[in-house]
């Protein structure tokens, strides 16, 4: 589950906060990124077993109402939504609930919101047409959760704050997992009965050694990768860069110099996607520039040896346009500093 467009947003998280505090231990921050990586597989878990409570809590309210329609010689409510068969697979199924019992995390204290949003659901649209259709077959039950899902749980606002209450490590965590969940839905067969697989922490070795070599290179080279940035752009002040410009810079000259088989263009635009989302609104453009320029240096000096594209035939511009150096705050920092993504909905 844990994939490398995670480990990178995470290692810009560790390394920003490992120059930020001051605690230069190499071997702790080593064991907070992956500390916080495995969060990252804990917030998956959690959001699979809220599909779980609101299961737990339609079944709850049918069991009240047909008490209530049995005493007073009314039709009793229908428990379709109650025993959806893909909900009933996943509570049964044997991973989740070990993780369940290990972590022992649950909704029982928000009970009150899993109530809220059950409402919320009941009086959709696709809640409506579900229950107005008859019996249906497992692959309705299951398009039916990865419909109210994605409408009722991966943009929520309510739950990005409480989950912000459970953890810090899952501030910017959502948006990524939300898209392992719904995968994971779609995954899902009926004939795999409790034993179905979810995702794995990682896909394999590989991925974890990913995390480990980059943040180790990213650190351990600083002072190295810093002067290629001075010499493949003389005529930048790097005074004058945002501080979240240098960290992403550094990051994605690691990942250049350690991983040869990572295509420079792919290494390019993922930092420059990360540099849109953490750092000035001018970022972006610029990052892209200068990681460019680095690349290029780099294989011309045969650091990297690694194909690049032809130059656009537009003008070069020897000073494009700069952002602002950011203004950072005077008081203490938090041990956890805290990310937003710019969201586009």
């Amino acid at each position: 589950m844990i994939n490398r467009e995670l480990i990178r947003i995470k290692i810009v998280q560790l390394t920003y906060a490992y120059y930020q505090n001051g605690n230069n231990n190499m071997d702790n921050a080593e064991k907070e990124l992956l500390f916080s990586l495995s969060k990252s597989y804990d917030l998956y878990n959690n959001l699979l077993s809220l599909i779980v409570a609101i299961t737990k809590e339609a079944r709850h309210r049918v069991d009240v109402n047909t008490a209530r329609a049995q005493r007073e010689g009314t039709p009793a409510p229908s428990a379709k939504f109650a025993y959806n068969k893909f909900a009933v697979q996943l509570e049964e199924n044997k991973m989740l609930n070990e993780f369940i019992e290990n972590k022992k995390q649950n909704w029982d204290e928000d009970i009150e919101f899993v109530r809220r949003l059950l409402s919320q659901i009941e009086q959709s649209e696709d809640y409506i047409t579900y229950m107005n259709a008859g019996d249906s077959d497992y692959d309705t039950d299951r398009e039916l959760w990865r419909r109210l899902y994605k409408l009722f749980i991966q943009r929520n606002d309510e739950l990005d704050g409480i989950l912000e209450e459970k953890s810090l490590y899952w501030n910017d965590d959502k948006e990524i997992v939300d898209t392992f969940v719904i995968k994971t839905i779609k995954r899902f067969e009926q004939a795999n009965k409790a034993d179905q697989e979810l995702l794995p922490e990682y896909k394999d070795e590989e991925d974890l050694d990913f995390a480990r070599k980059l943040f180790r290179s990213t650190i351990l080279n600083a002072d190295q990768y810093q002067r290629y940035m001075s010499d493949a752009s003389r005529n930048w002040d790097f005074s004058r860069l945002a501080y979240m410009d240098v960290v992403i810079m550094q990051i994605a000259i690691a990942e250049l110099c350690t991983f040869p088989n990572i295509p420079a263009s792919v290494t390019i635009n993922e930092y420059v996607n990360l540099a849109k989302l953490y750092s000035t609104p001018h970022s972006g453009g610029y990052v892209n520039g200068m990681l460019d320029g680095i690349a290029r240096f780099l294989n011309d000096e045969g650091i990297i040896a690694k194909p690049m594209p032809e130059r656009s035939q537009r003008p070069r511009q020897d000073h494009p346009q700069r952002p602002q150096r950011q203004q950072r705050p005077q008081q203490q920092r938090s041990p956890r500093p805290t990310f937003r993504r710019r969201r586009e909905y």
